[in-house]
């Protein structure tokens, strides 16, 4: 059986086992074998390290088998050991290389494709050209699973498909921003970019996640389930196999990012109709699905003014992963998913500065040791501009255009900036608000007159703010059903009303609750009691 920690001479029997297979098959009587082409190719395999080698024929044979759970220890681990062991410096060697070691079977080769342009993508700058050819291998791979006769004879581990959904759109939003920034750009990079429209076009993006949630039947199946009912009810031929169950299924979290990248949040919402957000959803079963998922709901709740929803969102998987961290630690995708979770500690101070609500305390906790300071200063008017700016420019996604530009007519488009004027027209509409909400929390009834001169404002204007913040205390928030339904609800710990010029203030009061401190604290003893026991 071969183990998380890769040994090279652990495979030697099996190696010699498959070359003899594979050579087996590509003997020089076979029809189209070229021998001077052969020896081109045997010359360029030598130059591949024996370790590489061995682990590529490993990992054919696998491959062959669909040996799920044995692909799953190769693509989580030992991939990563033998990256950095041999190529820290230097990409992994082109199909073409490792054409001969594995019979030139082309599935396995547009496989291995994947992973070496992401590679390239992750530790090195892409030429033009490796976009181009990144984009052809996942048509490739794309045609062979969704248009072949019957479903194909193809298992991946769960975290493999995931990564190549969450990459096919990643390499797609980097084309994007790529080829909307003309600088630096020579004429037959910007002729390429105008003669090849079609090269990761929006359209081609979205074509392919909505033919796998189509193929697959997953929206039918998840509303089944959803009702009570088994989830292979509504399957069929192809939503019965794993392959292509698991790829509809993230397809409908990557339409979510598509979707918000693009700003169309509305739409983000609905892809996530018939999934309900609980630990036991298939998308937990990935943590960087599982975090990508909160961080676009989260990120489309926000920029939908929905800000109660996106604190609950963002605490709802910052306290998860708080709680499972020493179990993400291990993991090759950690340093993106700790990534991602800073960039949504960033949104959460931005959320609960607008529609303040209580927090669990170890969330609270890490907020406030995260930017204390920064928290004081986003609840001071004017002086809290460039905070909100800079937590949302630190914070957000790469965004996205669905139209090619025209690099002869249209200048570059900022589509950053556009988003986040959008985002701050409404925050400096309110952003008074944390400020009148500190002063009437000491009182009880005060003069409109008497709050105007602490805020150092006149008392009409002080009025037209009290109405704003009338307002926005009542949002459209979630109760149940789907996530872009709700009803209107007061979201402030502060009610008040105003009579002639008296401000009459009462505070809501919101119960405590006190399971999670006593939860933590339990915790914690034990642990101190476990480290007290390991050191006697």
């Amino acid at each position: 059986m071969y183990q998380d920690n890769f040994e090279e001479d652990d495979l030697i029997a099996e190696v010699e086992f498959v070359e003899q297979e594979v050579y087996a098959k590509r003997s020089p009587t076979d029809d189209g074998f070229d021998t001077e082409g052969a020896s081109v190719q045997s010359a360029s395999t030598t130059q591949i390290p024996d370790g590489v080698r061995n682990f590529i024929l490993h990992f054919y044979r696998n491959v062959m088998d669909n040996n799920v759970y044995e692909l799953h220890n190769i693509y989580d681990h030992s991939f990563n050991k033998v990256t950095d062991k041999y190529y820290t410096k230097q990409a992994w060697p082109e199909a073409e290389i490792v054409s001969p070691l594995v019979n030139d079977d082309q599935v396995f080769l547009t496989l291995y494709r994947e992973l070496y342009y992401r590679y390239i993508y992750s530790r090195m700058a892409p030429t033009l050209e490796q976009r181009f050819n990144s984009y052809e291998n996942y048509c490739d791979l794309f045609n062979y699973i969704l248009n072949s006769e019957g479903p194909v004879n193809l298992e991946l581990p769960n975290q493999w498909l995931w990564d190549i959904i969450d990459e096919f759109i990643f390499q797609f939003q980097s084309f994007s921003n790529y080829r909307d920034h003309f600088a630096n750009k020579s004429e037959q990079e910007l002729s390429l970019l105008s003669e090849n429209p079609q090269i990761w076009s929006c359209y081609s993006v979205l074509n392919v996640l909505y033919s796998f949630i189509q193929k697959s039947r997953i929206q039918e199946q998840l509303l089944v389930s959803k009702n009570g009912g088994d989830m292979m009810e509504a399957a069929g031929e192809y939503g019965s196999r794993p392959l292509y169950k698991m790829l509809g299924y993230f397809s409908i979290v990557g339409l979510l990012r598509v979707h918000c990248l693009l700003g169309d949040y509305m739409l983000a919402l609905k892809m996530m109709d018939n999934i309900i957000l609980n630990k036991k959803a298939m998308f937990a079963r990935v943590t960087a699905c599982h975090v990508t998922t909160y961080y676009y709901v989260g990120f489309a709740y926000m920029m939908m003014r929905r800000y109660a929803d996106a604190v609950k969102s963002f605490s709802t998987i910052l306290s998860f992963m708080q709680k499972t961290k020493q179990y993400h630690s291990r993991s090759y995708q950690s340093d993106q998913v700790s990534s991602k979770v800073d960039q949504m500690y960033a949104l959460l101070a931005i959320c609960i500065t607008m529609s303040p609500t209580r927090l669990d305390e170890g969330i609270h906790s890490k907020l406030r040791e995260k930017y204390g300071e920064k928290l004081i200063k986003m609840q001071k008017g004017d002086e809290a501009i460039p905070i909100f700016e800079e937590f949302f420019s630190r914070s957000c996604p790469k965004f996205i255009s669905a139209t090619n530009p025209d690099c002869k007519v249209v200048p570059e488009r900022k589509l950053h900036q556009l988003n986040l004027n959008v985002f701050m027209s409404d925050i400096r509409n309110q952003i008074m608000l944390p400020t009148i909400r500190s002063f009437m929390k000491l009182y009880t009834s005060m003069d409109v007159d008497k709050l105007a001169k602490f805020l150092e404002t006149d008392s009409e204007e002080l009025k037209m703010q009290l109405l704003v913040y009338k307002q926005k205390s009542r949002q459209f928030k979630w109760t149940e059903g789907n996530l872009i339904e709700g009803e209107y609800q007061s979201t402030s710990d502060l009610d008040f009303c105003l009579k002639k010029d008296i401000i009459h203030i009462a505070e809501v009061k919101i119960g405590r609750r006190y399971g999670d401190w006593f939860l933590r604290n339990i915790s914690r003893c034990e642990d101190l009691v476990a480290t007290l026991e390991n050191k006697a």
